[in-house]
């Protein structure tokens, strides 16, 4: 979604608020990995096979590790440990999470600004059938989201403010874009800083939130399944409902253009256009498409 809208508005004028929930530490390293993926991704540099990662990594690190029968399950590329290095580096140093992560984009050449959604610590915890809590990792990684969860919650979230400067650019931006990513754990810590879906309700009227539910199924992650666990429609009329209060327009996929009248009537727009990102235009449509929604025509990208 990030690569679509900067191919139509210039890169400088978007600023990208990002989860820090997933963050873990690992053999010491404290690892960003949504900030990470949408760095690498900008900067055209990640894995487009695996979606997260550093294209031609290499694993010499974990391979060696493995010989002492470390904890490999979360793969640490060569280069990308790099990062981890720097960003843990700095942190001990006093520097803030804020402060690190423009410090790695501005060393990637991303022209967007990247904001963490608070420099506390926030994390996300799962409630897993039959074992109790687990961290999101745990979850997603090492079981491989395959296991049932009956509840997600968001520790730290209540004492966590957010980052600065999160607040003020959702109140100054033009339009607000809630991208198609998972509506629990991937936009649900965003939502459970103070504050956060606060600023967004203020800022309904120029919100458009684009589904990551087409025909039912999640394209990529455990959405779906998710949302059923947790008692939510499985639909774009779920992904509405979650959505209703925060945004004024719901984009949904052709693939759901007969459920557009059940979308309206949780009191949103819905606009029907294609959203499965097959290609780098495909991308910038949709982008075009979500930003005209609230009236913030794209300007040509410089």
């Amino acid at each position: 979604m990030l690569r679509g809208l900067v191919q139509v508005v210039p890169a400088d004028t978007v600023t990208a608020v990002v989860n820090t929930a997933d963050d873990v530490v690992l053999h010491g390293l404290h690892v960003s990995p949504d900030l990470d993926t949408v760095t690498y991704t900008l900067a055209g540099a990640v894995n487009d096979d695996t979606g997260w990662g550093l294209a031609g990594e290499s694993w010499t690190v974990m391979e060696s590790l493995e010989r002492y029968s470390g904890q490999t399950w979360f793969r640490l590329g060569d280069r990308d440990l790099a990062t981890h290095l720097y960003r843990t580096d700095r942190l001990q140093s006093g520097a803030t999470l804020t402060e690190v992560t423009d410090e790695i984009r501005r060393a990637w050449g991303v022209g967007c600004r990247l904001l963490p959604m608070s420099d506390d610590p926030v994390r996300t915890v799962l409630t897993v059938e039959g074992v109790g809590e687990v961290g999101f990792q745990d979850y997603f990684v090492a079981r491989r989201h395959d296991v049932t969860v009956s509840a997600v919650r968001f520790a730290g979230a209540d004492a966590a403010r957010p980052g600065p400067d999160v607040l003020s650019c959702i109140g100054d931006a033009e339009a607000v874009l809630v991208c198609p990513s998972n509506p629990i754990v991937s936009i649900g810590p965003l939502l459970a800083v103070a504050g956060v879906a606060d600023a967004l309700r203020r800022a309904r009227a120029r919100t458009v939130a684009v589904s990551p539910i087409v025909a039912g199924t999640a394209l990529k992650g455990p959405a779906d399944r998710l949302m059923r666990e947790l008692g939510h429609d499985a639909s774009v009329v779920g992904v509405a409902r979650l959505y209703a209060e925060l945004a004024s327009v719901l984009v949904i996929d052709g693939a759901d253009a007969d459920l557009a009248p059940q979308v309206e009537a949780t009191g949103m727009a819905c606009v029907v256009t294609d959203t499965v990102m097959s290609s780098p235009e495909v991308a910038a449509a949709l982008a075009r498409r979500a930003l005209s929604a609230v009236g913030a025509p794209p300007a040509p990208a410089r």
